[in-house]
């Protein structure tokens, strides 16, 4: 198996060292849900007024007290379909729309939609005035905007596509409350998954996105990934809490266990230097019993501890840096060790 460590100046070159983009659209998504929540009723009103088309949902949007790049938000939050995705949709322009048309059912009739913008012009959160610092500024619709709520609203009907299937509110235009009650259901369901992230810790929301990564990224059957697990043979005992030994991630096939720690702190606080007087006694524990333990290791707080982040790099059996090219390696690193016989 290839040697997966990393030095310090190694790991070093490779890390993001400030805030990545992909914790703060996490990020966004969290402060923005109140401002969200709070002008839920005016994006309902505006979808349940009666036009006979899409622009003249445009001229409503234009009309109203509701600015338009937060009326668009509010159907990316609701359709799930975040920067990732818009980035996605543009990448596969070519294939998805060749006419540069969106071929949709207005209320039962067949219509089409030219695009005004795109794909001339890519949709992104930072093109559409749709990232978090952005929607407490009021922007006007533009054509890009208009062309992503056409997408949003009826994606789904245009393609039998993967990429557009969550693209389908607007099957709810011309029936207020069966859309009311969709709306306000969804809603509940980003209020809960956002309340509890709200209070997390930038490092928090950096284990929460590397396990979604490894869960999305991880193709080996009977694979289990558990927050918070503890590994089979490993029974040190943390002196913060008194309890035998966690890790932040723990993924497992069979009798085969990777315990993963992640730590991503732009400013300098103590949790690097725990993760570093746990690291010798935890490497030795977890390699007597037949695992491994890899580390996800980035922001500039932790380069500032660069006796701690030495220490633990000495005893890991891998050390990324916080991207998607790193978590690849991390998920090669995994997928390695688990079907090794």
């Amino acid at each position: 198996m290839p040697d997966y460590r990393r030095t310090f100046e190694e790991l070093e070159q490779v890390a993001s060292k400030f805030w990545p983009e992909e914790l703060s659209e996490m990020e966004a998504r969290i402060s923005v849900v109140p401002l969200l929540l709070q002008t839920q009723d005016q994006f309902i009103s505006i979808l349940n007024i009666q036009t006979p088309g899409i622009d003249g949902l445009f001229e409503i949007v234009e009309s109203s007290a509701l600015p338009g790049n937060l009326f668009l938000k509010h159907l990316v939050i609701l359709s799930d379909f975040g920067g990732e995705m818009l980035k996605r949709v543009s990448n596969e322009a070519g294939s998805l729309f060749p006419d540069d048309k969106l071929n949709y059912l207005w209320q039962g009739d067949p219509r089409s939609y030219q695009f005004k913008s795109f794909p001339d012009k890519k949709f992104s959160n930072t093109n559409l005035n749709i990232d978090g610092k952005e929607l407490f500024n009021k922007h006007p619709l533009d054509h890009l905007q208009m062309d992503a709520i056409a997408l949003l609203l009826f994606g789904n009907a245009h393609a039998n596509s993967s990429t557009l299937s969550r693209c389908q509110i607007g099957d709810y235009l011309g029936r207020p409350t069966n859309l009311s009650t969709f709306i306000k259901q969804r809603y509940i369901w980003v209020s809960r998954v956002t309340g509890g992230a709200k209070s997390n810790s930038l490092g928090q929301l950096a284990q929460d996105f590397v396990e979604e990564y490894i869960n999305d990224h991880l193709e080996l059957p009977m694979t289990s990934i558990v927050r918070g697990g503890r590994l089979p043979n490993v029974t040190h005992t943390d002196t913060d809490t008194g309890r035998a030994t966690s890790f932040d991630i723990v993924v497992s096939r069979h009798d085969k266990h990777v315990a993963v720690e992640v730590s991503f702190q732009v400013t300098t606080n103590s949790v690097i230097e725990r993760k570093s007087g746990q690291a010798r006694g935890r490497f030795q524990q977890v390699e007597a019993a037949g695992h491994k333990i890899a580390y996800v290791l980035d922001g500039a707080g932790n380069f500032e501890r660069e006796t701690a982040l030495r220490t633990i790099c000495a005893h890991s059996h891998c050390t990324v840096a916080f991207s998607r090219a790193e978590l690849d390696r991390l998920c090669q690193f995994i997928t390695e060790f688990l079907q090794e016989e």
